[in-house]
């Protein structure tokens, strides 16, 4: 039997271990399976960053036709559900105790100082304690109110002076559905998820067992214990991603605009990056206890809440967003949310590759640096 005979049958045998041991160990078939099927369901039904159904009080001190056509408008949006109020102070203490959202005051002498022509205001107060709502339920009130000016002026045969009229045109995602920007940056969290945290025990556990002395009096090289633990892990994570991704087109309808086999390289790519991450931290740790919570804080967190899948990276701080670059998430959240919804835009797809591809090497290098067949 040559050389190359022997270092194949070792390596099958290898791979042959970690699988048994993954298909005995319903955690880990949970963790790529299941826990991406809460997580899809919990994001693209349960979190939503519209402002929709928000609660409107209106306050309408002298009511006639103008009025209650204006207050009509906020009726007929989808963005608004309009609870009338009989007046200011009843209005703004239940903006005090959180029963609604926003208020519209027309005074009573809104519609004269409509018909003279010169400025009729209408009072506006929102609840800036989330100041991401109150900025977009700000904006749709004055586009209501746009709106209903630019039809009243029509019917009085005047034309509404505007130094600037606004053409807005949004690509991409045009229905401006949060669902679809959360959904495919979530595919990055659970790919962390797989990767990271199953592979950050795998060493560890053998250390722990005591199964890790008798591998290292086997003929076995080190580099194939590290492949055999990375090939199972692997077929693993990117069944995950399938099950999400055919999740996220088919049952939260989310456009794939770009290939599909782009999309299945970035994946392969971005879970090498995973992997090598949670093994290195097994590798060093050697405690399944203290390689979980470290790739918690190192992997998961990280990409929770610096990739830009929720938060955008260019409102953070200039000192956050320079961490960011040594993130893995940030460059596969980028290529998700670019081959979901605007198709095979290569230079973004390549450039990101490119730096995962890069950090591939480092933490597998890193990994082959710090795996040793020996006992410490």
């Amino acid at each position: 039997m040559n050389t190359f005979t022997k270092k194949r049958m070792r390596l099958m045998g290898m791979i042959r271990k970690e699988s048994l041991q993954i298909l005995r160990d319903p955690s880990s078939i949970a963790i790529a399976f299941v826990l991406p099927v809460i997580l899809l369901l919990l994001f693209g039904y349960g979190v939503s960053l519209d402002a929709k159904g928000v609660r409107l009080a209106t306050v309408v001190e002298q009511p006639d036709t103008n009025t209650t056509s204006l207050i009509g408008s906020f009726q007929q949006s989808e963005y608004f559900v309009p609870i009338v109020y009989n007046s200011i102070q009843e209005a703004e203490e239940a903006l005090r105790s959180l029963k609604v959202d926003g208020i519209v005051w027309l005074r009573n002498d809104f519609s004269n100082r409509l018909l003279s022509r010169n400025n009729a205001p209408i009072g506006v107060y929102v609840n800036g304690v989330d100041a991401n709502q109150a900025r977009i339920t700000e904006g749709y009130i004055q586009g209501v109110w746009q709106n209903w000016l630019l039809n009243y002026t029509h019917d009085q045969g005047q034309d509404l002076k505007i130094p600037v009229l606004l053409e807005p045109r949004i690509w991409f995602n045009a229905a401006v559905n949060s669902r679809y920007f959360l959904v495919p940056g979530l595919i990055a969290v659970i790919m962390t998820l797989i990767g990271a945290m199953l592979t950050s025990m795998v060493v560890a556990r053998e250390w722990e067992r005591g199964t890790m002395e008798a591998l290292m009096v086997t003929p076995i090289h080190i580099r194939e214990i590290v492949i055999g633990k990375l090939v199972p892990y692997f077929i693993l994570g990117m069944g995950g991603m399938f099950l999400s991704v055919a999740m996220a087109v088919w049952l939260f309808d989310v456009p794939l605009r770009g290939s599909f086999w782009a999309l299945t390289a970035a994946s392969a790519l971005f879970m090498m990056v995973a992997l090598g991450m949670g093994l290195l931290i097994s590798i060093v740790a050697k405690s399944q206890f203290v390689a979980g919570q470290v790739s918690i804080i190192v992997t998961f967190l990280p990409a929770f809440i610096l990739s830009g899948f929720i938060f955008q990276i260019s409102s953070m701080p200039d000192a956050i967003q320079f961490i960011t670059h040594v993130i893995p998430a940030r460059y596969f959240v980028a290529i998700l949310q670019t081959l979901f919804l605007a198709g095979n835009i290569w230079p973004v797809i390549l450039s990101n590759a490119a730096a995962l591809l890069i950090m591939m090497f480092i933490f597998l290098g890193l990994v082959k640096r710090k795996a040793r067949k020996q006992l410490d």
